[in-house]
């Protein structure tokens, strides 16, 4: 009879325990902690007024969020936020009169998340503001909502690349007059963001962009081209965003490609660049 009591009671404790263990397929919260490990998560479009795509990136240490990085990118800049703030081309506090850049107030924002752990438990205003982080008037929503979907989403598995934000051009003028460069960004090891241009022999203060815009290089109405140049070196940056390849097979010695559709112009350049960038 005692020996029966005994099991019984163990039996008992075992199903309490097993009752209470958090189960592992079901995501972890603060209550449970979360899984050691970095994640990332990134809005799904450009902002089309700004230009913009928000991401943040978490690092968990002993179930807990010990380092936050909230950016952007930019698909007109072909940069990160960050790096856009420290090269003043984005000056809040000067063009808009803002308390402070949006670097310092991203910091705050970053440092309240490390504080309350939990990305649901900040309450926002309709314009995605909060008061409860001083010293911060900026939309903070992207930064909570996309912390969230990172957390939901479990560690990332990082790409191929070095994270970084990178700068690359031609060692010289081509005989068209034009060097081209490109700006890209790598997050969580891959490409997130790329923007390809080139600087003119003639004029070094003409990029081939804004040429388009003026109508100074008009390809379509000059040589026959199915779109201006922009529309296909556009083609191209999303190409490599969605496919990730640097390894592109070109159909002639010339650098064209018959593997991007609309697209007529030699892209040897653009991915060449971009590989020395890497050290590839």
């Amino acid at each position: 009879m005692y020996m029966k009591k005994i099991i019984a009671l163990l039996v008992l404790v075992l199903m309490v325990t097993v009752a209470c263990t958090p189960s592992e397929s079901e995501p972890a919260t603060p209550e449970t902690g979360y899984a050691d490990g970095k994640y990332f998560a990134m809005a799904d479009e450009f902002d089309p007024d700004s230009g913009w795509k928000e991401t943040v990136q978490l690092e968990v240490k002993d179930g807990k969020i010990v380092d936050v990085v909230w950016n952007a990118v930019s698909n007109q800049l072909g940069i990160d936020k960050l790096t856009a703030v420290s090269a003043g081309k984005y000056p809040m506090v000067q063009a808009g009169g803002a308390q402070a850049e949006w670097d310092e107030q991203a910091k705050k924002a970053q440092d309240y998340l490390i504080e309350v752990q939990d990305p649901t438990s900040v309450t926002l205003d309709d314009e995605g503001r909060s008061d409860a982080i001083a010293g911060v008037s900026i939309h903070v929503n992207g930064l909570f909502d996309l912390a969230k979907k990172a957390l939901d989403a479990g560690v990332a598995t990082p790409g191929p690349f070095e994270d970084g934000t990178y700068h690359q051009e031609a060692a010289e003028f081509a005989d068209s007059g034009w060097k081209e460069f490109v700006d890209f960004v790598v997050m969580n090891g891959n490409i997130v963001t790329a923007k390809w241009n080139a600087i003119n022999e003639e004029d070094p203060e003409l990029d081939k962009l804004t040429a388009v815009a003026e109508g100074k290089y008009p390809m379509v109405a000059s040589g026959g081209a199915q779109a201006e140049w922009d529309v296909q070196a556009k083609a191209v940056e999303e190409y490599l965003l969605s496919s990730q390849n640097l390894d592109i097979e070109y159909s002639n010695d010339e650098g064209n490609t018959d593997a991007i559709s609309g697209v007529s112009i030699h892209v040897n350049g653009f991915y060449d660049l971009i590989k020395q960038a890497l050290g590839l």
